[in-house]
C-alpha cells in the first residue's frame, strides 16, 4: 500500500487537542500516568486508556480534550506534561 507523505504529519505538528486524543492509546503514557498517580513505580503497570484521558483533562483542568484548542492555559499545561512525559520515556533529555 502507498502512503501519500504529503498528507503524513508528525505528532509535534498536530494541535493539542488532537495529541491529547492519542496520547492515551500509546501503552508507555499509560504507564506514565500509572506512576504520576503514584499507583506504582514500576514502568510495567498502566492504566487504561480512559483513565489516562481523564488524567489529561484533570492535569490541564478541562472537562473536554477539545478545549485544548481554544484555551491558552491548558494548552501550556498540555506542553509541559508533553515534556515531562517525554522525558520520563527517555525521549528528550530531563528538563532542569
Amino acid at each position: 500500500m502507498k502512503v501519500n507523505t504529503a498528507t503524513v504529519r508528525s505528532f509535534d505538528s498536530l494541535p493539542a487537542s488532537q495529541q491529547a486524543g492519542m496520547l492515551p492509546n500509546d501503552r508507555q503514557f499509560r504507564r506514565f500516568v500509572a506512576v504520576r498517580l503514584g499507583l506504582t513505580r514500576s514502568r510495567d503497570v498502566e492504566v487504561s486508556a480512559t483513565a489516562a484521558a481523564e488524567y489529561i483533562r484533570r492535569t490541564c483542568g478541562v472537562e473536554s480534550r477539545r478545549s485544548l484548542n481554544s484555551n491558552p492555559t491548558a494548552v501550556a499545561t498540555f506542553q509541559a506534561m508533553r515534556t515531562d512525559f517525554d522525558a520520563w520515556a527517555g525521549r528528550i533529555a530531563q528538563p532542569r
